[in-house]
């Protein structure tokens, strides 16, 4: 697998509206955390086959990425009963170039690599209010924004012992992408933020079973636009998988982000907005010739729930990875041994 594993995304942004009006809903509303409920990292593209090394040189990773949540609540007054939801959903295209270096490096493979992403980003929400005598009032709003998003370097450091492979990784966002703190809809974060974790993955060729595990968290500085500063992330992703025929492997995915510190700045004063959030769905993976050139196609979808003070719902990507070297059957998808000096 090459540098897209590690790539954390954009950060879904609404405006600070919308997070106020979903917290004054009550208990059990779907206040939204990380200034628009979801974190940088985008959560199910992580941990299939993390720890493994990649075929050295120059790879390209193409990745579609598509998702949708809502969120929904009431609360009761003297003056009556309001109910609000809100629907966000996006569409990426996502480029990553890395590099792998073949000379290891503390023993192990280091690579570099950037992702790119553009597409759009959608936000709809609504707001029903119920007098105690008289007709409803409704209110319905919705935002939609097509752009280049922000730019998300990573790197890491990857060791193989027979069939142990491990890992540990460092990225960042960098807040180049469209951003506009008076709409709801953003593809850009408008905000740096870091991630490191580690990684594992148990990988028998014989036998072709896949295990694998990363553990990361993400730490976001404060937007200067808002002055709004979503709390620390914690995220785990595991993955299982068992090669079927020599190029085509099935498995089963999830992942757990819980936030371990809680939002702050003049939009939190309702509460630190700590949120949480599990997903679990299928994934597969086709090994294939591109030309004299080793390419994979993987694709996965991702079921959310148990998700507080964010929205939740589901996700799928489609990804295209080609290592623009010569094909070598011992080099394909990275299984290669990287021996230290």
């Amino acid at each position: 697998m090459v540098a897209l594993f590690l790539c954390p995304l954009s950060r879904l942004q609404t405006s600070a509206l919308l997070l106020s009006i979903a917290y004054v809903v009550g208990n059990g509303s779907p206040a939204l955390a990380n200034e628009g409920g979801d974190s940088f990292w985008l959560l199910g593209t992580s941990a299939m086959e993390a720890g493994i090394t990649s075929a050295p040189g120059l790879s390209i990773r193409i990745t579609y990425y598509s998702s949708g949540a809502s969120s929904k609540g009431w609360t009761s007054k003297s003056d009556g009963r309001i109910e609000e939801g809100s629907y966000i959903s996006s569409a990426y295209l996502m480029l990553t170039p890395s590099y792998a270096f073949e000379r290891p490096v503390l023993g192990g493979q280091l690579e570099f690599g950037v992702t790119m992403l553009a597409g759009n980003y959608s936000s709809n929400s609504s707001t029903k209010l119920f007098p105690p005598s008289g007709p409803a009032e409704f209110d319905a709003t919705s935002d939609s924004m097509t752009a280049f998003g922000d730019l998300f370097p990573q790197v890491s450091l990857k060791w193989n012992r027979n069939v142990h492979n491990f890992m540990i990784y460092a990225a960042a966002s960098v807040p180049s992408g469209a951003y506009d703190m008076n709409r709801r809809a953003s593809v850009g974060s408008g905000t740096w933020a870091l991630d490191g974790g580690v990684g594992y993955t148990y990988y028998d060729k014989n036998t072709g079973h896949e295990f694998s595990a990363i553990l990361g968290s993400a730490y976001n500085f404060m937007n200067p636009y808002t002055a709004y500063q979503s709390g620390i992330d914690l995220h785990l992703e595991l993955s299982a998988s068992q090669y079927v025929t020599d190029s085509l492997s099935l498995g089963l995915a999830g992942y757990f982000l819980t936030q371990i510190t809680g939002d702050s700045g003049p939009d939190a004063f309702l509460g630190p907005f700590m949120s949480r959030v599990v997903g679990i769905g299928p994934h597969l993976a086709y090994d294939f010739k591109f030309g004299d050139r080793a390419a994979s196609l993987s694709a996965g979808s991702y079921y959310e729930f148990a998700g507080e003070n964010r929205a939740q719902g589901w996700n799928a990507w489609l990804t295209l990875s080609i290592a623009l070297g010569p094909f070598d059957n011992k080099l394909a998808k990275g299984r290669n041994e990287i021996k230290g000096p």
